[in-house]
């Protein structure tokens, strides 16, 4: 996508210019102190991989190239750094020009909008939404959490990386954009509140037979969900009428079942709401800014925000920066000749994948694609090559090779084995002014590039050897502080900024907990639950300035009690079952919040108060009054 494409242009430029920068100003001053030079060209790496890992948006093209390619302009010329600047700046010239002429020929033969690629793929997250909504309300909902919820939560996150591009999109771009940060907004609780209403009904199915209202209307919202996508606005405000008129109906109970019955409505009708509206959001996609109505141009909607994790940043950063100093050390203590291209490649492989949750593998199979070329490169340069006479014949006989290793590169199932491919294939042949079959030469820059390899595979094994349910788990520990946060009184309360870090902290564990086990610790840890359990926080705490005193204390109590769980799950790296204390500080606020009379925001505090207890005890006895048996 030419949208997607642009962005990425002028942040590699940048990085490259970015990295010949910090090469003038280290190389030239710390010529004659190589153990100094080392140390700082490694921590300048170390930084950059560092900012590249916690910035999950494209901008992270411009800290890696402004690691690697400092690397690979310093490292093979430490020996001779008197002409270092002129070195940098052809190196830079080369490289700009490269990537002037990719984008060339990308927008002449690939000049596509990413503005079709995004409104299909919201309108595949709500047709999965809507599918596996139905689903859960038809008393699928447990069989189905773990298959289907995480990538919804994933699409959503994806959904963000994509519009970061619309600013390099053609026309419109700007409409588009804001368009899709309002849909972001209006995706975020899409999954809780589907799943809540879900999972309290459920726990109505286990007390007994549904009421035959209930049903008709869970009925009828499941043929909704299965109805056509632009069904009249009428069809979506009835359903909302009947869910509120329903709770309604059961508020003059005070007993479980009714208390359940008034969430699983509101849950509905606030679910409705949000997927009607995101539907006519998704279909203003691509609309041209004049006719745009659906959306004040006035007002300014934040980007979604992204979750980081500062503690895998910074391992990624130093195991780099070590990883560099023990590269330059053998190459300086064996006075190997051709060390510094061996550094300069191992540099250039760990900068490249290091986001990687466990770069090892990625890394290994780089190399196997690396030998396999071996023998290409040597057909060419020592066969094919000397027969070759002028430019016109050397592009021919080189495009049945390029256009393979590109058609591998097109193929997602193949794509990563081109990268070295590409980088054997063309470095092993040394294209200079004239042409040079030296064997020597060939075996040398052979060995280097091999050599670079597979420093840089054992020390990511040293140093980043952990498993992708380890960084998981990191996230899942992340999210439990969040909401310990969240229900600290005393800390400063963001909500929409909360759900949409959860959201994406959800999105994120969604390819890694594939690969969990059935029966890991990890399924334990369910996002799901917790996001509800945020989004139940949420009401609670804007219900405090307005109920009186003792009220306010109960709920009070109930979230100090919810921080001090989650304090407690973060702490011990496990989730810990919520302790019975818990349960009746719930159950007193409950009984207190049915004492007095329920105007807003009261009545979304106790709705929030019946859908924690819920997923905190869900296998709990059913809620009683104070003083009934």
């Amino acid at each position: 996508m030419a949208g997607a494409f642009r962005p990425k242009i002028f942040y590699r430029i940048g990085g490259i210019v970015t990295g010949a920068a910090v090469t003038i100003a280290l190389v030239p001053n710390l010529q004659n102190s190589p153990e100094i030079l080392v140390l700082c060209l490694a921590a300048w790496t170390g930084f950059c991989i560092y900012l590249a890992v916690l910035d999950r948006t494209p901008r992270a093209f411009l800290f890696q190239m402004a690691a690697f390619s400092s690397a690979v302009i310093s490292f093979p010329y430490l020996d001779d750094p008197g002409n270092i600047f002129t070195t940098t700046i052809s190196r830079v010239e080369e490289m700009i020009v490269a990537i002037v002429c990719v984008s060339i020929a990308h927008a002449l033969l690939q000049p596509w909008s990413a503005t079709p690629v995004i409104r299909a793929k919201a309108e595949a997250f709500l047709a999965h939404a809507s599918r596996w909504t139905a689903e859960a309300l038809s008393s699928r909902h447990a069989a189905l959490e773990y298959e289907h919820r995480r990538t919804l939560a994933a699409d959503v996150t994806e959904l963000g990386m994509i519009a970061i591009h619309l600013p390099f999109d053609q026309s419109g771009a700007a409409a588009t954009r804001r368009h899709v940060q309002h849909l972001q907004k209006r995706l975020a609780p899409v999954l809780s509140l589907a799943s809540a209403a879900a999972n309290r009904l459920d726990l109505l199915r286990g007390l007994g037979p549904l009421d035959p209202a209930l049903e008709l209307l869970v009925g009828d919202v499941i043929a909704w969900l299965a109805g056509p996508v632009d069904l009249p606005a009428d069809a979506e405000h009835h359903l909302v009428d009947r869910c509120r008129a329903l709770a309604r109906h059961h508020e003059p109970a005070a007993d479980w079942p009714a208390l359940l019955t008034i969430s699983v409505c509101e849950r509905m009708a606030e679910f409705i709401e949000a997927h009607h509206a995101s539907r006519q959001l998704v279909r203003r996609i691509g609309v041209r800014p004049e006719v745009e109505d659906l959306i004040d141009r006035q007002t300014k909607h934040e980007r979604h925000p992204l979750a980081r994790d500062h503690g895998v940043a910074a391992l990624a950063g130093l195991a780099t920066a070590t990883a560099i100093t023990l590269y330059c050390a053998v190459w300086i203590l064996l006075a190997w000749p051709n060390g510094s291209a061996t550094a300069a490649f191992a540099a250039l492989i760990t900068c490249s994948f290091a986001v990687q949750d466990d770069p090892a593998p990625v890394i290994g199979r780089y190399l196997g694609a690396t030998l396999v070329t071996f023998p290409l490169a040597a057909l060419y340069l020592f066969v094919i090559l000397p027969r070759v006479d002028g430019y016109g014949m050397l592009v021919v006989t080189l495009a049945p090779a390029l256009l393979w290793m590109g058609y591998i590169q097109a193929d997602p199932a193949r794509s990563a084995r081109a990268l070295p491919m590409f980088s054997c294939f063309i470095v092993g042949m040394g294209f200079v002014a004239r042409f040079q079959a030296d064997f020597a030469l060939f075996i040398n820059t052979g060995l280097a590039q091999v050599g670079g390899i597979v420093s840089a595979l054992a020390v990511t094994k040293l140093f980043r050897s952990v498993s992708v349910l380890w960084t998981a788990h990191r996230i899942v520990r992340a999210n439990w502080l969040d909401v310990e946060n969240l229900a600290n009184i005393r800390r400063p309360f963001e909500p929409e900024r909360w759900t949409g870090q959860a959201v994406d902290r959800l999105g994120q564990i969604a390819a890694r907990m594939a690969v969990a086990p059935a029966g890991h610790a990890l399924h334990a840890a369910d996002g799901l639950a917790d996001l509800r359990v945020g989004r139940n926080i949420i009401p609670i705490r804007r219900a405090l300035v307005a109920v009186p005193h003792d009220i306010r204390r109960e709920l009070g109590s109930v979230l100090s009690d919810v921080s001090g769980l989650f304090r407690k799950r973060h702490l011990a790296g496990t989730a810990i079952s919520p302790p019975a204390s818990l349960l009746q500080s719930i159950d007193a606020a409950i009984d207190r919040m049915l004492a007095v009379a329920q105007p807003q925001p009261r009545h979304q505090a106790l709705l929030a108060l019946v859908g924690m207890r819920c997923n905190l005890f869900p296998t709990a006895p059913p809620f009683s009054r104070l003083g009934e048996p």
